[in-house]
Order: structure tokens, then sequence, then C-alpha cells
């Protein structure tokens, strides 16, 4: 067992982040971290699988967009609509990761450095806003927290993206609107919504048991 989660206030962490998932005031703000995080995961993937990015936007909604061009279809695409609701919970692990690994200073100046890299791509007032207050925030605490407030930070953080990202795929599997990653991903693989509804949720429960282990266990 990991020395840091035999203080009870180690636990704090994870009391909050599930407080700013399942409180709904609190959720229509934190939302604004998770969505910023899936369509950062869907600029990563058109990037990577050859597609031109274009564009980001995050609205005052807590919805977002994220354009690219390149094929309408194919493997590139369905890769990079799939991205958005697979970032947040596999950020989560990779700061799960770093944080056991001993690199937390790694962990949030990389958040800053995703952030900023980013700003160029955003294409609306409210989602440069989005990325000033998500970017103050992370760099404020690396550079004046101390190591306990970076830490609980960081954990809040991540069981935000981790709890928040499995709280956004429910309710995209709950909208009928045609627009969803979901509707697209069922278009593009002509495979059921279900069946990629579930297969997200268990990526996501999966991650979370995983970052679970990395932080109990390291």
């Amino acid at each position: 067992m990991n020395s840091y989660w035999a203080d009870w206030s180690a636990y704090l962490p994870l009391a909050l982040a599930a407080l700013l998932v399942l409180w709904r005031p609190l959720w229509n703000l934190t939302r604004h971290v998770v969505t910023l995080a899936h369509e950062a995961g869907h600029a990563i993937a058109a990037v990577a699988t050859g597609r031109r990015l274009t564009g980001i936007r995050l609205h005052s909604d807590t919805s977002g967009l994220t354009l690219s061009r390149g094929k309408p279809r194919g493997p590139g695409m369905v890769v990079t609509a799939a991205a958005g609701y697979l970032a947040p919970s596999l950020l989560g692990l990779a700061g799960a990761a770093l944080i056991a690994a001993g690199r937390l200073p790694i962990l949030l100046w990389g958040a800053v450095a995703l952030i900023v890299a980013m700003i160029p791509f955003i294409r609306n007032v409210f989602g440069f806003l989005v990325l000033v207050a998500a970017g103050g925030a992370v760099g404020v605490v690396a550079w004046y927290g101390s190591d306990t407030l970076q830490l609980h930070f960081a954990y809040t953080a991540i069981w935000l993206l981790l709890a928040g990202n499995l709280r956004t795929i429910v309710e995209a599997a709950r909208t009928r609107s045609g627009h969803s990653d979901l509707d697209q991903l069922r278009r593009l693989t002509h495979l059921p919504r279900f069946l990629w509804t579930a297969t997200l949720m268990a990526i996501a429960v999966g991650t979370g048991v995983l970052a679970w282990r990395a932080q109990y266990m390291a």
C-alpha cells in the first residue's frame, strides 16, 4: 500500500472529485475541464492520423467541437471520432502513472504545455478563456504550490477526468440528437451505437481501476 493513502486526508481528493462530478451545480462548471480533455483527444488523434487540424471550439454549455480536414471515412476518421471519449480517461491514467513514478512536476507542466499547444487552434473567445483559466490554475499550483498541495490538486484533477469522462459517456448514451460522437462512430463503422457505448464505458471503468492500482499500490 502506498504510504500516501495511510493518511485520511489523502482521500479528500477522491471525495472532492466525486462532488465535482456528481453535484450538478458544480458539474456544470467542472465539465468544461472534461470537455477540454475530450477535444484535445480529437485534436491529437486528428494530427496523429494525418488529418489537418483546423480549429477547436469550447462552448459555454460545456459542449465542444474539433474540426479537421481529411478523408471523411476510414480508420483515421474512426480513431479521431473515438479519441474524444478515450482521452480524458487515458490522460487520467497517464497522470496516475506519472505520480506513481515520482514524476509529479512532469505531470503538471505537461498539462500546461498541452493547454498552451491548443491555444493557436481555438476559434472562439469562450474557449480561449477556458484554456487560460485551466492553464493558469495548473501553472500557479505547479509554480507556487507546496508538494502536498500539488499532489492533492493532481489527484483531484485525475479523478475528475476519470469519473467525469464516464459521466459524459452515460449522458451521451441517453441523448438521441444524432450528432454525438457515438452517432458519428455508428455511421462510420456501421456498428450499433450501444456497442460503442459499452466499449467506451468499459475502457473508462478499466482505466479507473488501473489508475487506482497505480496510486494505491505504488
